[in-house]
């Protein structure tokens, strides 16, 4: 099997454009799952991400100790109190279109993502929500195939080792394998990223950038991937946009970025070449091409 390249001709045609006439709520409703109080970096991050990629409205939703210091953070992103099982109610409201669960999570990572995963919604599992799980794929599997929507997993390679331990081939063939298994896109992260979809399609991560290797960028990530789900947009080319969109903002900081520029002013640029008019964008609208798998 082959290898796509992942880049604007593989999902341009799925990107959300906002109609001059639309609110918030049309644009879609993102929830994110807050860390614990000395642990809410990782999920404000997602959560930026998610309303800087275009998502309406985004909330964060945790124990109110923690959200007291989302609230010493956030102007944009809304905060609301409450358990897991409260966070599958809010996912059920039409405002919600998809939810973010696992970056910094915690002890409650395991109870929010089976809770989220039953709502039947778009969803990303990252970080602490796919170690939870490191015990039991098969029941991962289960509930990701019990509703037909996207559910995107965005594991490392440490994760992925934990998740699916037994495993081997080359990393195309091991993130296959997993979509495959479980019926999710998986997002195999890494210089070399792949992304693969349980139909068998897969797309190799070509523009990453050696700058990107810091911390909280893959929050950042599964923020971008969530908010693009948000607005409708397919889970593997939500996927792919999302990959590549991180991948391109990192390669025009450079040098000294942290996760923090990655929800800011180069991930507008970026966006405004993706939506200009199809005569000056300066990217191919023809089919992408394929490479060797590897």
């Amino acid at each position: 099997m082959t290898l796509l390249h992942n880049g604007p001709a593989l999902w341009r045609g799925r990107f959300p454009r906002p109609l001059r006439d639309t609110h918030k709520y049309a644009r879609g409703g993102v929830i994110v799952w807050s860390g614990p109080v000395l642990q809410t970096g990782a999920s404000r991050l997602a959560a930026l991400a998610a309303l800087r990629i275009g998502a309406g409205a985004v909330t964060l939703v945790g124990a109110r100790d923690a959200l007291l210091v989302q609230a010493a953070h956030v102007t944009a992103i809304m905060l609301a109190e409450d358990d897991a099982a409260a966070f599958a109610g809010r996912m059920q409201t039409d405002r919600v279109r998809a939810a973010c669960v696992g970056p910094a999570a915690g002890a409650a990572a395991f109870a929010v993502a089976v809770a989220a995963l039953q709502a039947g919604k778009p969803l990303v599992l990252d970080a602490d929500a796919l170690t939870a799980f490191a015990t039991e794929p098969d029941h991962l599997a289960r509930l990701v195939r019990r509703q037909d929507r996207a559910v995107v997993l965005t594991p490392h390679e440490g994760e992925f080792a934990r998740l699916f331990p037994d495993f081997a081939g080359s990393k195309a063939e091991r993130a296959r394998a997993a979509a495959a298994a479980t019926g999710a896109i998986v997002v195999l992260k890494g210089a070399d990223g792949i992304i693969a979809s349980p139909d068998g399609r897969a797309a190799v991560v070509g523009n990453a950038v050696p700058w990107l290797a810091t911390a909280g960028s893959g929050d950042v990530l599964a923020g971008f991937i969530t908010g693009l789900l948000a607005q409708g947009m397919p889970g593997f080319e939500a996927a792919c946009a999302g990959c590549w969109i991180h991948a391109e903002a990192g390669r025009r900081l450079g040098a000294g970025l942290i996760a923090d520029d990655l929800v800011g002013a180069a991930v507008c640029a970026v966006l405004a070449d993706l939506l200009a008019d199809s005569d000056s964008a300066p990217y191919s609208a023809t089919e992408p091409a394929a490479v060797p798998s590897r």
